[in-house]
């Protein structure tokens, strides 16, 4: 099983490379989750209602009028439409929403990956995830597309997960053979923006030892894949995702960032 988390910029897939590569790796015996984002498409409905949205860390600090605008485009817009465009090359796929189901418990975040505390509003940190649904939508033969919405645990208020820890949670809880975490960066560097400084192969422990060297979006991607394999994940590959072929060649083992226990 295999647990891809698509977002940013590789969202435009105009010309269909990733529903087809996910279409190889279903036809190849793989059973897929995926986990997406919707910064973008967040950003612009954000622009449009002229609310302001700030970061800190790699976190969108989130109000609740801010979060029922990420909840909306995440669960109406952007989960419905990459359902479809799977849907479009003959698979079965079907957008849900890690809150509704529920699948996913969160309680607020309160501190960035360096551990210092920030005030992010309703952002989560995920505290448990239950597996039933997408297990039940597995076996179906459905590819569950999830929004990164969870609830907190009282199972009422909505809370905001970051796209790559919902991911790697999610991963953990399933016990993928891989997360592939599809960002806009060839990988993890050493030293961005030397592009020769590119990690092609890291164990989590070497990666743990360097974390801190990493800042705003890395570090939650870095920390998503030390999270995974800590819980049990065997790989986590980074990618360019805006590479129409790194998709297909990150299913094959080649390429992008591949951290290993």
């Amino acid at each position: 099983m295999i647990v891809v988390k698509f977002g940013g910029h590789a969202m435009k897939d105009e010309n269909g490379n990733f529903a087809k590569a996910i279409s190889g790796a279903i036809f190849s015996g793989e059973k897929v989750v995926v986990v997406h984002g919707g910064g973008p498409q967040i950003d612009a409905e954000l622009r449009a209602q002229q609310i302001v949205s700030t970061w800190m860390g790699g976190f969108r600090v989130t109000t609740q009028e801010i979060f029922d605008v990420v909840e909306r485009v995440l669960v109406h817009q952007v989960g419905p439409e990459v359902a479809d465009n799977l849907s479009k090359i003959g698979l079965k796929a079907i957008a849900i929403s890690a809150r509704t189901l529920p699948t996913i418990i969160s309680k607020r975040r309160t501190t960035l990956i360096d551990g210092s505390f920030a005030e992010l509003g309703f952002v989560g940190d995920v505290a448990s995830v239950n597996p039933t649904h997408i297990l039940e939508l597995l076996e179906q033969g459905f590819i569950p597309v999830i929004a990164p919405i969870s609830s907190a645990e009282d199972l009422i208020t909505g809370l905001n997960v970051n796209a790559d820890f919902a991911a790697a949670a999610i991963a953990a809880e399933l016990e993928a053979s891989a997360l592939i975490v599809m960002t806009d960066v060839a990988g993890i560097y050493r030293n961005w923006p030397d592009r020769d400084s590119l990690i092609e192969r890291i164990t989590a422990s070497d990666l743990e030892s360097i974390k801190s060297e990493f800042a705003e979006g890395m570090a939650p991607k870095v920390q998503a894949a030390l999270d995974a394999i800590a819980f049990g994940t065997q790989a986590v590959r980074i990618i360019d995702g805006t590479d129409s072929e790194s998709f297909a060649q990150a299913l094959s083992g080649i390429g992008g960032t591949l951290v290993v226990a």
